[in-house]
């Protein structure tokens, strides 16, 4: 335990992250996010501290006293478009938008690990990374591949997310793989429209798009190994124009999750063969769109076993280990090139990520914040 861990006020954190949480916007136009950020990051002292912005994203790098590697910490900074029904004294000012996984939480924790270290110098380097568009299209990749990115690339790379399911102030995670692979699914068909009262003349869309999504079901039951995992949803789908006209179009939206590239593969190559099926069922026509691809979280195994040592024995939090989630995230770009980790945080909410009346317990900011100056300071 450090003293000026324990002591260090995180009060100014709270106050962010309320402000944070008014202003959610959707990947790659977080403008106003940015430039509160950068107002914020303009008003720090120490000579230490270079800034650079990549997109909406931004990059702040902390020149350690010695420095022998330089340990990056990336926060996503994007919301979700979903109606806010929270409840609290400071919701969402931008209509249809909510910080409904956590984001405004992730930054007001960064902000006040970057606080600490532009009063209280490093011995290593320190890059503060502030990624935009986490959930959808995915910004971890592209900035990753950046000039800004390559030219202060770190050695080791960390990251958090909160976990509304656990008690305030545990720590969870585990070595190897963390989180799965995940892929958008768009599925739109075209057939004929018609009068409802002629049938035979058409070829129903509402119809066929009903078939696919029964036999989507039937993939992970028989094309994927009972010892492997895998998930196909269909979320959402929209067909037809009125009640008295057979559908011309119809459009399907999903998400599909393993715990393998493998399965991934798998699942795509039976999705195609499907819609050729039913193309030829129902004479009509089908385009597949995978969206956005996220590659697996896999924590390192050296870092992730030095991290839980000292979650276990920190005075800030309570750890506990944790099982592998089909969750998705984008982080685990940053891993395929760069070793390191990522850990749960719990905030103790009764409602779940991406819920309009998502509540996370804000004591577990100072909880987090505490606990990375020490384990940064540690390293």
């Amino acid at each position: 335990m450090t003293n000026d861990a324990l002591s260090y006020s995180v009060t100014p954190f709270v106050h962010i992250r309320r402000d944070l949480h008014e202003i959610p916007e959707i990947g790659f136009q977080e403008n106003k996010t940015q430039a509160y950020l950068l107002d914020y990051m303009n008003s720090l002292s120490g000579k230490h501290i270079e800034v650079k912005t990549w997109k909406t994203g931004i990059l702040v790098r902390v020149q350690g006293l010695e420095p022998k590697k330089t340990i990056g910490y990336r926060t996503d900074i994007d919301g979700l478009p979903v109606s806010e029904e929270s409840g609290l004294s400071f919701p969402s000012k931008h209509e249809g938008m909510m910080h409904a996984c956590g984001h405004d939480f992730h930054m007001s924790i960064a902000l006040g690990v970057l606080t600490y270290f532009s009063q209280n110098q490093p011995q290593d380097n320190l890059l503060f990374v502030f990624q935009p568009a986490e959930e959808g299209p995915g910004g971890a990749k592209p900035m990753l591949e950046s000039e800004e990115f390559l030219a202060w690339k770190p050695d080791q790379m960390i990251a958090l997310h909160i976990a509304p399911e656990l008690p305030v102030g545990t720590i969870a995670t585990k070595t190897g793989l963390l989180f799965a692979n995940t892929s958008e699914l768009f599925i739109d068909l075209k057939g004929k429209g018609g009068h409802a009262a002629y049938p035979h003349q058409a070829n129903d869309m509402v119809v066929a798009a009903s078939h696919f999504v029964t036999q989507l079901q039937a993939i992970v039951a028989r094309n994927v190994s009972p010892l492997d995992s895998a998930v196909v949803t269909i979320g959402k789908i929209t067909g037809g124009t009125k009640q008295n006209i057979i559908a011309e179009n119809a459009r399907l939206e999903g998400t599909i999750r393993t715990l393998s590239i493998e399965a991934m593969e798998r699942i795509k190559s039976r999705i195609e063969n499907i819609a050729r099926g039913i193309e030829e069922s129902f004479e009509c026509n089908t385009w597949i769109d995978y969206g956005a691809n996220y590659c697996q979280v896999y924590n390192s195994e050296e870092l992730t076993e030095s991290f839980i040592h000292f979650a276990k024995n920190s005075p800030h939090v309570t750890f506990q280990s944790c099982e592998k989630a089909m969750t998705g995230e984008d982080f685990g770009y940053f891993l395929e090139e760069i070793p390191g980790f990522m850990f749960w945080l719990g905030v103790e909410s009764e409602h779940g990520l991406h819920s309009s009346k998502l509540n996370p317990n804000e004591e577990a900011i100072g909880c987090a914040i505490r606990l990375l100056i020490d384990y940064l300071k540690s390293e």
